[in-house]
């Protein structure tokens, strides 16, 4: 049988469990955030980026050689349509924004989860929507299955956060 304030008798405060799940929910949200942020930020300035990857994985190309030779591949790629096609870059500037304005939009989470748990739970169908998109058009642009296993896991590893939010 249960004495009424059992709870409080054993130290339980709803009070204090409330708060401390509410910074808990928060943390993860910022965690969210800052990966938004992150692949955002890191969206512009492509061929800069995959030139320095490659400095620091050559002395790896002899144990990563598909790896390499991808982000070579890749490289190449972007420095070549930046020389003579410098308006394609455009597009993955819209993507870098929309990583920015994705981030601006947790933030009603962050100051308010319950109010504002759709946009958490649109965080997670995104997330669910990596899956398709990467294993339908990773193939189609002749993507490495290797490189699609990355994208996939952009999905999962938003998922990871998003889902320690009590919905």
């Amino acid at each position: 049988m249960r004495v009424p304030g059992w709870r409080l008798a054993r130290g339980y405060d709803p009070a204090v469990t409330r708060h401390l799940r509410v910074r808990r929910i928060r943390l993860w949200l910022t965690v969210v955030v800052v990966g938004l942020v992150l692949s955002g930020v890191t969206a512009f300035p492509l061929e800069m980026e995959t030139r320095y990857l490659l400095r620091v994985l050559a002395p790896a190309a002899g144990y990563l050689p598909g790896l390499v030779g991808w982000i070579g591949r890749v490289h190449q790629g972007l420095a070549d349509t930046g020389r003579r096609y410098p308006f394609i870059a455009y597009g993955t500037d819209w993507l870098a924004f929309a990583h920015l304005m994705i981030a601006v939009a947790f933030w009603g989470p962050l100051r308010d989860p319950v109010r504002n748990v759709w946009v958490v739970q649109f965080g997670m169908l995104a997330c669910v929507g990596v899956v398709p998109l990467a294993l339908i058009c990773g193939p189609i642009r002749g993507i490495p299955f290797y490189w699609t296993c990355v994208d996939l896991s952009f999905g999962v590893f938003g998922l990871l956060p998003l889902g320690r939010v009590p919905k």
